[in-house]
């Protein structure tokens, strides 16, 4: 089983970054797939949620309208599209699976890949 992601760096305040997840060896069309970060200093959050199927979306709120997630099943890949970012959005990101969707009240995984590094800083 690999999680790889990729596409982090160093961007300016107010810029963007397109965050990339690549997932084998496991039933990637039917988990719910997560984006999570964690902050130097901070526990991990839970950052957005997309669903298998009907690929709807869930984000929490300091993020809404800024971040957008999707997947594309044929690819086994999962992107986090980060527009209008702020320094509090700096730390590693990472991807996980839970097929039965229960992460955000759980914290339980299936799957944990290994991160990218966001830094947002002028």
């Amino acid at each position: 089983v690999q999680l790889q992601a990729s596409g982090g760096g160093l961007v300016q305040p107010g810029g963007s970054l397109r965050l990339s997840c690549a997932a084998s060896g496991f039933s990637f069309s039917s988990s719910y797939m997560y984006w999570v970060r964690q902050a130097p200093g901070k526990e991990t959050e839970w950052v957005s949620r997309i669903s298998p199927g009907d690929a709807s979306t869930g984000y929490r709120d300091s993020v809404k309208g800024r971040f957008t997630m999707s997947r594309d099943d044929a690819q086994n890949t999962v992107y986090l599209q980060m527009n209008s970012l702020k320094p509090e959005d700096t730390g590693l990101y990472f991807c996980v699976s839970n097929t039965g969707g229960t992460y955000i009240s759980t914290g339980k995984y299936d799957y944990r890949g290994q991160g990218t590094l966001v830094t947002v800083s002028s």
